[in-house]
């Protein structure tokens, strides 16, 4: 009888410890990692809703594209949020990260910007224009000069275009290509560059009067937030994308941006 009520005391204590491991790995706020600008402005609010579902959340920034999946893929972080579905798709390939989207969040329609002319059709011959150097937003950046009528790429060469897919380029354009982060900062040196809103933001730019042309938001450049896949099904992350796709988060988008970041949601 009393080895039985030891053994069940031990038994009890040995769950109450387990209960409080647990607790306490709860209890340590989520390491979310963001670009710095609008995807670090829009954790901001959504930290705060999150706080609401006593979910606490930590806000590490990043400036460049690459570091946020390589620091997620090492466990570093516990989700990011500054990447389009290609881009996650082309850095599992490419690197073999397990890595999976769990929501869209918002849209950032690329841009071409210029301090030197006001159209494309003011290009001259042997223009220069600066285009992001990672495969995905590169091929976006050409997408989009097709689009307008500047170039013609190969047939069926999809997202990941690149200056060498450009089979017709009348005026001879030359395309240089920049690390992401780098674009704004170009346009002293490039006749036109295409930034992606979130870095042009950051660099004082206003997408919508400032951009000459711009992307459809009709695209298929939705950004995601991303976990692990072996952490996918967590009820946290259930809950971190309720308070993302609030109506406060939505709200502060709309209000904040005007038209130059668009909810996916």
């Amino acid at each position: 009888m009393t080895s039985l009520f030891i053994k069940s005391l031990t038994a009890l204590a040995l769950g109450a410890s387990l209960i409080a491991q647990t607790a306490v790995a709860q209890d340590k706020p989520l390491k979310i990692g963001v670009t710095a600008g609008p995807h670090a402005q829009i954790f901001e609010v959504v930290k705060q809703e999150a706080a609401k579902q006593g979910l606490a959340l930590q806000i590490i920034e990043f400036s460049d594209y690459v570091q946020p999946n390589a620091a997620l893929a090492g466990g570093d972080l516990d989700a990011n949020s500054y990447q389009h579905q290609p881009y996650l798709d082309n850095a599992n390939a490419d690197r073999g990260y397990k890595l999976e989207s769990i929501a869209k969040t918002v849209i950032f329609p690329i841009g071409i910007y210029s301090k030197k002319i006001k159209g494309l059709d003011e290009l001259k011959e042997g223009a220069r224009i600066a285009i992001p150097n990672d495969p995905t937003n590169g091929g976006r950046a050409l997408l989009l000069l097709q689009d307008k009528g500047l170039i013609k790429l190969r047939d069926g060469v999809g997202l990941k275009a690149t200056p060498i897919d450009v089979q017709d380029n009348p005026k001879k354009i030359r395309f240089i290509e920049l690390d992401a982060a780098q674009l704004p900062r170009s346009l002293d040196d490039t006749d036109a560059s295409a930034v992606n809103t979130n870095f042009a933001i950051e660099a004082g730019l206003d997408p919508v009067k400032d951009a000459i042309v711009r992307e459809s938001p009709e695209s298929p450049y939705a950004n995601v937030l991303v976990v692990r896949a072996a952490d996918k099904d967590k009820p946290v992350f259930a809950k971190l994308v309720t308070a993302y796709h609030s109506a406060a988060v939505k709200e502060f988008i709309q209000t904040k941006y005007k038209g130059a970041v668009i909810t996916a949601w």
